[in-house]
């Protein structure tokens, strides 16, 4: 993964994510097949994630139309 495509987050979006991993990672604790290959499903937190990334994407999208 290039990290220089990776938006500057803000506090919030940063507090949003950390907070989302951490449910993705209590979900895996209570996995009764923790030990396996794992049944949890995470594509809904996943989906989250990704949403908060992409929408500082397009907030820095923004903020460099305005400047130029």
């Amino acid at each position: 993964m290039n990290h220089t495509d990776e938006p500057k987050l803000t506090a919030r979006e940063k507090a949003t994510v950390a907070v989302l991993v951490l449910r993705m990672a209590k979900r895996g604790l209570a996995d009764p097949d923790r030990h396996g290959h794992g049944t949890v499903d995470l594509t809904d937190l996943e989906r989250k994630v990704e949403r908060v990334i992409d929408g500082a994407r397009k907030r820095e999208e923004r903020a460099a139309e305005s400047t130029q």
